[in-house]
């Protein structure tokens, strides 16, 4: 999975009304980028970095510049785009690069299901020998020594999912939880107990309960100009120990 063209490289002046970037383009000009993410963002958006803009020539859009990626230290990258997450997973899925979710003929997105009126991300059905797989995906940015951690906020839209994914487990499907490793520093997942702590032993009781929990990398990095191939190419572990 590409980021459609063109890109270009810039610095971050600012972000700031939550969708809203200051940018500085190589030629020295500052524009206004959106950007694509309604989370804190903790750890990424250090002052100056480097940052990958997507350019759109869509005359009926407001703003011309998507922010993509950043730099969140020497050849460190990042994904902020929450656009993507999904779409890396499902193709990731569709080619066989998940090998715990492999094997399903049809994979459909925002799906109604739960009794708290949800809609799963993925929906994973047509298995010859499995139950249907219910796939919520996460994006993990949030990285400390290695470590990512999920979630980077209180998020009770989080909690939510996880007891709807506890209720499918209790029905006898497949009820997944995978995390997209968009960070080129992280080596493990773990739960932010120390952000939310709600959080963090809802998804113990979820792994508990039958909840699969996964996590896979994307392809980052910055060989000359950064690879923007976000295919997901590999597992990371995920832990829960405090």
């Amino acid at each position: 999975m590409k980021i459609p063209g063109p890109i270009i490289e810039a610095r971050l002046n600012r972000r700031y009304k939550r969708f809203l970037a200051d940018v500085t383009l190589s030629d020295g000009s500052e524009v206004i980028a959106h950007c694509p993410n309604t989370g804190s963002m903790l750890g990424c958006q250090p002052a100056n970095a480097r940052v990958i803009l997507s350019v759109s020539d869509n005359p009926k859009r407001k703003l011309k510049y998507t922010w993509e990626l950043v730099e969140t230290a020497p050849g460190v990258w990042a994904c902020i785009n929450t656009a993507r997450p999904n779409a890396q997973a499902r193709e990731a899925i569709e080619r066989g690069a998940v090998e715990e979710l492999a094997g399903y003929a049809m994979c459909r997105s925002e799906v109604r299901y739960g009794s708290e009126k949800s809609r799963i991300d993925l929906h994973l059905s047509g298995h010859q020998c499995r139950a249907d797989a219910w796939v919520e995906v996460k994006n993990v940015t949030l990285c400390k020594d290695g470590t990512g951690y999920f979630p980077d906020a209180v998020t009770s839209r989080g909690q939510k999912h996880l007891r709807e994914l506890i209720a499918q487990a209790a029905a006898g499907a497949r009820a997944v939880l995978l995390f997209v490793v968009n960070h080129s520093g992280i080596e493990v997942v773990k739960p932010a107990d120390q952000i939310d702590p709600a959080y963090g032993k809802l998804l113990r009781q979820a792994q508990a309960a039958g909840v699969e929990l996964l996590a896979y990398r994307a392809a980052l990095s910055d060989e000359g100009e950064p690879e923007l191939d976000l295919s997901l190419v590999g597992p990371v572990p995920v832990s829960l120990q405090p």
